[in-house]
């Protein structure tokens, strides 16, 4: 597994590696999506251009993969010390010797969730029988989302729905109108890229999934521990970063096309681009804050929320094995990672102008 991995690793450090822009210790940071968005770059992007990577001597550099379970195995394999995936392949591989452990929770609920065109004749789960549903790969954990939605509703997934590969960004939307699927199990920003792209989506019911935690950042348990000051640094860079984008999005913005220049759309008129992805960042945003998930600082990592997803997964046969939900998660950063004013974060935010 290891030559497929670092050759995965090769193909997307030459396509988009991105240091950032101070003289420091570099962590390599695989990110669980083959394209940066505004959503996913935002916190990086303003984290940079305001000194706090620099500030806690770290340069980070970004290996986008496929998808969360590639994300997972890299960390196995050492190639990368930092990913950030949803909780699910950890889940599953934790159990055959994967020691790692969420230490940063940056997706506090769930971004994840079936969707169809709002005209749709599609209502329930139940109403997906013999439908065709588009993940944005097949390492996706939309796949794992759609089998288990299916499932709760009484459908058998191995043969009552099919999954195919619909891509991302405008790619989607293209197989909705050309009927290639009838569904999409995706995720909040890539929700808003399809309807930027034309198509007006409407979710199925997610209530019983909203409070699952999303994405987060990982390490081996001894890189936790090895690397402690490296990583602190890296959550309360990506924290600030976070409480910024959400008092200014469209000052993060402009900050993502400044740092990840392939970012910026071409095509568009610069006002179109970014109001066009203040919506993308936006439907991110709103899983970054603490009070849906019921925690107090950032980056914490809810034990009940954990408890409650790994029981979800257990009982649709995403995992097969009852495992500790404890074993997932560890807070012991946190705090320091949060040694920040916030409230000084946000004014400085508001109060920002583009140079």
């Amino acid at each position: 597994m290891r030559s497929i991995v670092a050759l995965l690793l090769l193909a997307a450090t030459t396509l988009l590696a991105v240091p950032a822009d101070a003289q420091g210790t570099r962590l390599r940071i695989a990110t669980c999506a083959r394209t940066i968005t505004a959503g996913l770059g935002a916190p990086f992007a303003v984290a940079t251009k305001m000194g706090w990577f620099k500030a806690e001597g770290l340069e980070y550099e970004i290996v986008p993969l496929p998808g969360s379970t590639d994300c997972v195995k890299t960390i196995a394999t050492k190639e990368v010390p930092v990913a950030l995936p949803s909780v699910e392949p950890l889940a599953i591989l934790r159990p055959q010797g994967v020691k790692a452990r969420f230490f940063y929770t940056a997706y506090q609920t769930n971004t994840y969730g079936i969707a169809v065109p709002a005209d749709s004749p599609i209502k329930t789960f139940t109403d997906l029988k013999g439908k065709t549903i588009g993940v944005t790969n097949m390492s996706s954990a939309g796949v794992i989302i759609a089998r288990a939605q299916v499932a709760a509703a009484g459908l058998n997934p191995d043969t009552d729905i099919t999954i195919v590969v619909a891509g991302e960004g405008a790619q989607p939307a293209v197989m909705l109108k050309n009927k290639q699927v009838d569904a999409l199990s995706q995720f909040d920003t890539q929700y808003a890229l399809t309807e930027i792209a034309g198509v007006k989506l409407r979710q199925l019911d997610t209530r019983a999934i909203a409070r699952h935690p999303a994405n987060g950042f990982i390490a081996l348990e001894e890189t936790i521990k090895n690397q402690r000051k490296e990583l602190i640094g890296l959550g309360r860079a990506y924290a600030k970063g976070e409480v910024f984008a959400i008092a200014n999005p469209e000052a993060a913005v402009r900050m993502v096309y400044e740092v990840f220049p392939q970012t910026k759309p071409t095509g568009k008129d610069e006002a179109t681009a970014i109001r066009d992805d203040v919506k993308v960042l936006s439907a991110r945003m709103e899983h970054w804050k603490l009070e849906p998930a019921g925690v107090k600082k950032w980056g914490e990592n809810s034990a009940v929320n954990y408890k409650d997803y790994v029981a979800f997964m257990l009982k649709w046969n995403i995992i097969k094995q009852q495992i500790d939900s404890a074993e997932l998660i560890t807070n012991e950063l946190i705090d320091e990672m949060n040694r920040f004013d916030a409230a000084q974060i946000t004014a400085e935010a508001k109060a920002y102008k583009m140079p």
